[in-house]
């Protein structure tokens, strides 16, 4: 039966989830059982992509990620593949109409194997929409079950919020992307340089993009509130490191958010929900 093999898929992105991101994973256990599949295929199958230009540097990583992309579009024809991860996530781009999101985050995939550098603010923007801003919007899809009124009035806070959590991303990882990957996604980071006065400019704009997307976040669906909380709290803990922390020590290590502060974190977020505060 279909339905086994659906089963089987889900918890193949379910394990990639849990594989790849600990702080996602903690986030989607605190969602409502009946949204986490979606939310696991919709992690699953942008993570396998993302791992396709980050690390497989061994390997045709162009004929790869086409190869990704041409069966997941012949997953769209047929409502099926044998890809586990792309089998569970075509199941959802049709429930939830995600083509557009999809099809605009794969040629982000793409530009990685193409542009190694990001000089514009306009480029950068484009990048972050495409790369962070689209999956937000593909999981708030989910989070108001197609539900295009309440779409419509959180979609600015879930792309500040994928903006928020893709630049932290980037600047956390900078020394990997500058030295391992010959990338550079800041306009304003220049010749493998990070001084004090960028970092603060990039702080400030991080900061500004979690404020915004704060608003939206605590009129989430009671389903998906307090997961969206965790991971924010998270991320902008984590930021709040990364403020503290010299320049150059970023450009020389990866700062991180220990498993004792995750949990604090998770304490405090359940209480706050608890009390009817987020």
């Amino acid at each position: 039966m279909k339905a086994l093999f659906d089963s089987s898929s889900i918890k193949c992105s379910k394990l990639v989830t849990h594989t790849y991101s600990t702080s996602f994973s903690l986030g989607i256990r605190l969602f409502s059982p009946k949204i986490r599949p979606a939310i696991y295929a919709i992690y699953g199958f942008v993570r396998y992509a993302d791992e396709i230009v980050d690390s497989f540097h061994d390997y045709d990583q162009e004929g790869l990620l086409t190869e990704f992309i041409q069966e997941y579009k012949l997953s769209l024809k047929r409502k099926i593949s044998l890809n586990p991860i792309i089998n569970s996530f075509q199941e959802v781009v049709h429930k939830y109409e995600l083509y557009e999101y999809a099809d605009v985050f794969l040629q982000r995939m793409q530009y990685d194997l193409e542009v190694s550098e990001y000089t514009t603010k306009e480029a950068y923007e484009n990048y972050i929409y495409g790369s962070a801003d689209v999956v937000g919007l593909m999981c708030l899809r989910v989070f108001v079950d197609n539900d295009n009124e309440k779409f419509n009035s959180l979609q600015s806070s879930a792309k500040y919020l994928g903006s928020a959590f893709q630049k932290v991303n980037f600047l956390r990882d900078i020394k990997e992307d500058l030295e391992s990957l010959g990338r550079s996604y800041f306009p304003n980071v220049h010749q493998k340089e990070l001084n004090d006065e960028v970092k603060r400019e990039i702080i400030a704009e991080i900061e500004e993009d979690f404020a915004k997307a704060y608003k939206g976040l605590v009129q989430l669906p009671i389903e998906s509130r307090l997961g969206v909380y965790i991971a924010y709290k998270y991320y902008s803990n984590l930021l709040r490191k990364l403020k503290n922390t010299k320049s150059e020590k970023i450009l020389n290590g990866r700062i991180h958010i220990s498993n004792p502060m995750k949990m604090v974190i998770l304490a405090k977020g359940y209480v706050r929900y608890k009390l009817n505060a987020i």
